[in-house]
């Protein structure tokens, strides 16, 4: 655990400096900016926001995209709960990289689950060309950005869009087809083809903002409804927009919070570091739940699977946690219980940490099947069908977190013997599941939404937002039977 706190800090430093001293010193300095979060600050009623996937873009065959070249994430704005997509055009101009639509698409997928009005901050120079058949063609590609904002504007989610910079190719269609969009004066444009490309195209030399500035498109065109003479009267303009909405969410839920029994830095020490057998997982949750209060569901059957009742900032859930190898009798408890939660609208949290053993397929309909919130946190280890059981990323879980520490793979390291004869084979498999079952080799990915620190796992700052999202959706699912 010390050497992943260790690769933790050195993430978290990297992706805070975006592209690097020159590349902040040409958009302060040269281009007349703010910084992506000091833009967030104007935006956002404070700073206890939950952003998503920050370590995304970091060792990937293309190189390092510090958090994927956009911030994307959850905040209030003037007291309403926003999904946030922010580009940060510090790293690689704001050029969108295969990774950066998928966080983008990402974003888009949580707020149409929990219907939030989104801010887009759109600072792009559209899409890195020589990677463009893995960001135009497929169904998930950057097109699909587009189609998301007609389909979230179909089910009345409200989307504003602030261009604070270039908007060019496939990113000038993001404020278009937003229902409001606010344009900054001398550093926000819109066109589909910039100035080198008119002049290749047709030897006519125009400047960037007599082709598509903030005149051309707030007094000619009509393309956006708002002329901000600079980004921090943009920012009050979105604000001022988002208090028009309308758009009435539950009150937050009062109820009463107790702190665990045992501290929460315990957590830390906790981490699992063998992944070859489980700890006793009742560790873990008396540090999360409120009071560290537990109510077993089937204490004395399927004991490798713990189940039970808590609550955690107030709001009851279920918890489903790896307490040992999934057993047949532990993968019938775990679908009696998911059924029984989502009978009960009661939303799920799973723990990963199983030990590299089969897993049985039972549980898995009823993961998949359940119609309540899940949100997931791989604590160790998680390997093979086990991850589908725990619903991991492909059972679609409305969020899933790693700690440092965990590790998720097919196959765990060391357990290729049974499937490959050759040592020199044997060597290379483990080699390369060593390196890609680690945590930051799947968050850099973006196959979650981001690693938790374990003493975080239960702060509000973190995930009390997302429990108030849940009670949201809860909300709204009742209204809409009704």
């Amino acid at each position: 655990i010390k050497r992943s706190w260790t690769r933790y800090l050195e993430h978290k430093e990297k992706v805070m400096k975006g592209g690097g001293e020159n590349a902040i010193a040409r958009h302060t300095l040269r281009n007349r900016k703010v910084l992506v979060r000091d833009r967030l600050r104007m935006l956002l009623d404070d700073e206890d926001y939950l952003e998503l996937s920050p370590f995304a873009g970091l060792g990937l065959p293309y190189g390092d995209i510090p958090s994927a070249g956009c911030l994307t994430g959850i905040g209030k704005i003037n007291g309403l709960w926003c999904m946030f997509i922010a580009n940060d055009a510090t790293v690689k101009g704001g050029t969108a990289y295969p990774i950066t639509v998928k966080k983008q698409l990402r974003a888009q997928v949580v707020a149409m689950q929990n219907r939030l009005p989104s801010v887009y901050l759109v600072d792009s120079g559209g899409a890195f060309l020589p990677l463009q058949s893995e960001i135009f063609p497929d169904s998930n590609h950057g097109g699909r950005t587009f189609f998301n904002e007609a389909v979230m504007s179909a089910m009345k989610i409200p989307q504003v869009a602030v261009v604070c910079g270039s908007c060019t190719a496939g990113g000038a269609y993001v404020p278009t087809m937003s229902e409001e969009a606010v344009i900054v004066h001398g550093i926000g444009t819109i066109f589909l083809g910039g100035p080198p490309l008119v002049k290749a195209a047709t030897g006519e030399e125009v400047s960037p903002e007599d082709l598509g500035g903030a005149r051309l498109h707030s007094e000619v065109s009509g393309c956006v409804d708002h002329f901000a003479s600079a980004e921090n009267e943009a920012y009050e303009y979105t604000r001022n927009i988002i208090s028009t909405l309308n758009y009435e969410l539950p009150e937050e839920d009062s109820a009463q919070v107790e702190e665990p029994l045992y501290n929460v830095d315990d957590l830390m020490g906790l981490a699992p570091h063998c992944y070859n057998h489980s700890m006793d997982v009742r560790l873990v949750v008396s540090r999360l739940t409120d009071g560290s209060r537990f109510q077993e569901f089937k204490a004395r059957y399927g004991t490798p699977l713990l189940t039970g009742f808590a609550r955690i900032e107030g709001h009851q859930v279920g918890i489903v946690a790896n307490n040992g190898e999934l057993t047949y009798e532990a993968s019938l408890k775990g679908s009696h219980f998911v059924q029984l939660c989502d009978q009960r609208d009661i939303p799920l949290i799973f723990l990963q940490n199983t030990a590299p053993e089969p897993a049985q397929g039972s549980m898995m309909s009823a993961v998949a099947c359940a119609s309540v919130p899940k949100i997931t946190v791989v604590i160790g280890g998680c390997h093979g069908g086990d991850s589908y059981a725990m619903c991991g990323r492909a059972f679609d879980p409305n969020f899933l977190f790693l700690w440092p520490n965990a590790r998720v793979s097919i196959l765990a390291p060391g357990h290729s013997d049974a499937f490959v004869q050759n040592e020199e084979e044997i060597t290379q498999i483990n080699e390369m599941l060593e390196e890609e079952s680690s945590a930051f080799f799947s968050t850099g990915r973006l196959w979650d939404d981001g690693l938790l620190l374990p003493q975080d796992t239960r702060k509000v700052k973190e995930l009390a937002n997302i429990f108030y999202l849940i009670s949201m959706w809860l909300n709204l699912r009742f209204v809409l039977l009704l």
